[in-house]
């Protein structure tokens, strides 16, 4: 006799997908391959990606509150209170007055505008290159399938709806 586990007791129960059909692996991987795309050009006039797209949102309309730059940028909201210091400090934003005294609003600068009116040109140039590589179609589908999927997650309970037979840990854990 030998003082072996029988393989089969500890065989695992349920088989985890393979790393490379991870859902959040393959998300990552794309993010990272396109956000690459990008970088090129923000990093040529000293922004980060996050400072980027807080600009692109600012450009988009009407002044933004920090909630409403971290919801929109999908960032932390102690991250975009760090990161529009240093974007005033470059003169590329600036605090406006709003109805609630509570609530600091912020707005491109003239030359904020004029940086961020320099990095789109490059940055449609890149998502062209993407839609004719891709597909424009396809990548329409795509941007409307993440968002469905994203909505569908946060739909969903923490813990699968029906938990699985789970097996013991190890005693010294």
């Amino acid at each position: 006799m030998t003082d072996r586990p029988d393989p089969v007791a500890v065989a695992p129960v349920h088989r985890l997908r393979d790393i490379q059909s991870s859902l959040p692996i393959a998300l990552l991987r794309a993010r990272g391959a396109t956000a690459a795309k990008f970088k090129r050009h923000t990093d040529a006039v000293g922004l980060s990606q996050p400072q980027w797209r807080v600009m692109r949102a600012l450009a988009a309309g009407a002044p933004l509150d920090v909630r409403s730059l971290a919801e929109q940028c999908v960032l932390l909201q102690p991250s975009v209170s760090r990161l529009l210091r240093s974007l005033e400090d470059r003169g590329l934003i600036t605090t406006i007055d709003g109805a609630d005294a509570r609530r600091r609003l912020l707005a491109l600068t003239p030359k904020g505008q004029a940086v961020f009116e320099h990095v789109a040109v490059v940055s449609e140039a890149v998502y062209r290159d993407l839609e004719v590589a891709y597909g424009r179609d396809q990548l329409e589908t795509l941007i409307h399938m993440l968002t469905r999927l994203r909505e569908v997650a946060e739909g969903l309970p923490d813990l699968p709806r029906v938990m699985p037979d789970l097996p013991p840990l190890p005693k010294d854990m």
